[in-house]
């Protein structure tokens, strides 16, 4: 098949080389030998390719505002983001196409990055750190986390890694999905529609759901209320699932213990921004759920693994549904 890889020129540490395709390949030769890849970065590259491209290797940040064009062979687009909200609505998807995301690869550093928000929140990080920026010797006790409540919403591969931490440490998880099944790390898993009647109790809230029409502010400023006094929010998600002038009202109130944020409305943070001297909150540049060394050698196996599926005329297992954004 001839694959083109286009890389995103603003992002280099995250762009497919030629020797990682062949590792990739390698590790899959059943459905990875054969194939004529190219590399681009520029707009030009990228059209010349089109032209005869069977399957589409991009960025997400690459291929938003490229379509419609003639792409006359194109069978698959790849994207090597998990999230593709940025691509919404759909209708700009030539018929026949299908669209893949890399859901998955994120799992491991995600579930780690998620449980580190919790333990500092639950440390008092957030409050030690503004302690010692002012040179303000302050002892803060705290506890163990051990029995106590965390609310993850969303358990997909980031949500249901962080639960499956938190769950090692003794903390009980409650889970909130769209359908309420259950999942191994969580003492109960309740439906988005019932998420206010958990909120009173939850001590902790991590939010790791995708960014739909659905999900758009789904922590609102009269749920944010809900917590309890001094709890934790961590958002690894994206920065539209809450109302940012909400959270640094709460947590400039000392409503809310503390947050931990990687993702943000806009991004990046302007200078002057609220949330750079919001009380007891920590802020990280998105930056949760990649590992440079892991992103592209799994991406490339997932890959392998939905052209595997092609072949065998099986359902594709990353593919997108463009009705559930997703």
């Amino acid at each position: 098949m001839r694959i083109h890889v286009q890389n995103d020129p603003h992002d280099r540490p995250f762009g497919i080389t030629p020797e990682q395709w062949q590792a990739a390949a390698a590790r899959a030769p059943d459905v990875g030998q054969d194939h004529v890849v190219s590399y681009g970065r520029t707009p030009e590259e990228f059209a010349a390719a089109l032209a005869e491209a069977e399957i589409l290797v991009i960025a997400v940040s690459e291929l938003a505002g490229r379509f419609p064009m003639a792409a006359p062979r194109l069978k698959v687009i790849f994207c090597t983001s998990a999230g593709v909200d940025k691509l919404a609505p759909f209708d700009w998807l030539p018929p026949g196409v299908a669209l893949l995301n890399n859901r998955g690869v994120h799992a491991a550093k995600a579930g780690e990055f998620g449980i580190m928000a919790v333990l500092m929140l639950a440390a008092r990080m957030p409050e030690l750190i503004a302690a010692q920026r002012a040179e303000r010797w302050q002892k803060l006790h705290s506890g163990s986390v051990r029995g106590r409540r965390l609310t993850v919403v969303g358990l997909g591969s980031l949500g249901g890694a962080a639960a499956t931490q938190a769950a090692h440490f003794g903390i009980e998880v409650t889970g909130v999905r769209t359908r309420p099944s259950p999942h191994p790390a969580c003492t109960r898993v309740i439906a988005v529609d019932d998420l206010d009647s958990v909120l009173p109790d939850s001590e902790f809230l991590l939010l790791a759901c995708p960014l739909t029409e659905a999900t758009r502010n789904l922590m609102d400023r009269r749920r944010l209320s809900l917590l309890p006094e001094g709890a934790g929010v961590v958002n690894i998600g994206r920065g539209p699932l809450l109302d940012q002038e909400a959270i640094c009202d709460l947590l400039d109130a000392g409503k809310l213990g503390g947050a931990v944020l990687d993702v943000f409305t806009p991004e990046p943070v302007p200078p002057g921004h609220r949330l750079w001297t919001t009380k007891n909150l920590v802020m990280t540049p998105h930056v949760s759920a990649d590992d440079v060394a892991t992103y592209n050698p799994l991406s490339l196996d997932l890959l392998f693994i939905n052209l595997r599926a092609m072949k065998e005329g099986k359902p594709l297992p990353n593919q997108v549904d463009p009705q559930r954004g997703y």
